[in-house]
């Protein structure tokens, strides 16, 4: 079974169990990989979280239920994983723009998230550039804010980060504190991720010398990691959505390796007349032989 019959199979999983507790576990066993890797997997192939894909599909089929039934609201609530009316209705109306009483009514406008499948698609015109590296521990400082993980948020939060961090000063303060001159290339670390969030920092190495004061430290653990790059572009920037969408989308499902539950880095760097490049650093490990 390739991989993509295994993603089918765990929608087929998926789709069987919704008005069950969903075990993240079982359904990363489907597709032959690690829970960790599953949900970090999913969100750059589907665009969208594994809770929020299933709270979707959820609230279609409650959608689905109270137009083409009688059933009370509170047991459509309890049925999809609500504890309380109240509950159901706030994610219901948040959803479907209406209240769940009103799905009855004619004329209503209502929502529909289908079910997703998988195809095969003709990509993989494009090279990837990557390396495989095993990197020491070390550790990083700098500041930090917490991003939503779900559909396009990531590109547009981690962006908005950035430009308040320089505008408030903490850009040239993670450079002071790392003996960096003005122009200086920090990092972006991606880690702690919970749900449908994670942490974000910039920030740098941490130096030999005493950090001042308002700055975080994060341990990165002995790792190996898969390193991408965008190549080099006066921006810095170019390529660095799309290279991550493709990291998940092509070569994970091609490789024998499943992402690990450690830090991953976007590292900028100055190639001088103005050229920048920048690499993602994925913490990788082997597949478990199935």
């Amino acid at each position: 079974m390739d991989w993509m019959d295994r993603m089918n199979s765990a929608m087929d999983y998926i789709e069987t169990h919704l008005s069950e507790e969903i075990d993240y576990d079982q359904l990363a066993k489907i597709a032959c990989c690690s829970t960790y890797h599953f949900q970090r997997m999913f969100p750059f192939i589907t665009n969208v979280t594994l809770s929020e894909y299933i709270r979707r599909r959820r609230l279609t089929l409650a959608a689905f239920e109270l137009q083409q039934s009688a059933t009370k609201v509170i047991d459509v609530a309890l049925k999809y994983g609500y504890e309380s009316p109240e509950a159901f209705s706030r994610a219901f109306k948040k959803m479907h723009s209406v209240m769940p009483v009103s799905a009855r009514d004619k004329c209503v406008s209502l929502k529909a998230f289908p079910r997703l499948s998988f195809h095969i698609s003709i990509r993989g015109d494009v090279e990837m550039n990557y390396k495989i590296e095993d990197k020491q521990a070390f550790e990083m400082f700098g500041v930090s804010t917490l991003i939503n993980a779900d559909g396009e948020n990531p590109y547009i939060e981690i962006p908005a980060f950035w430009t308040k961090c320089i505008s408030d000063g903490s850009v040239d303060r993670i450079r002071a504190a790392a003996g960096l001159g003005e122009d200086g290339q920090i990092h972006g670390i991606l880690y702690n991720k919970q749900g449908d969030d994670f942490s974000y920092m910039i920030g740098y190495f941490s130096p030999q010398s005493d950090l001042p004061e308002g700055f975080e430290k994060l341990q990165i653990p002995t790792q190996t990691y898969a390193i991408f790059s965008t190549g080099v572009y006066p921006d810095g920037q170019s390529n660095i959505h799309d290279l991550w969408k493709r990291i998940f989308s092509e070569w994970f499902p091609n490789s024998n390796y499943e992402n690990a539950n450690t830090p991953e880095f976007e590292m900028t760097y100055d190639r001088g007349n103005n050229m920048y490049e920048m690499e993602i650093w994925i913490p990788i490990v082997k597949k478990p032989v199935s």
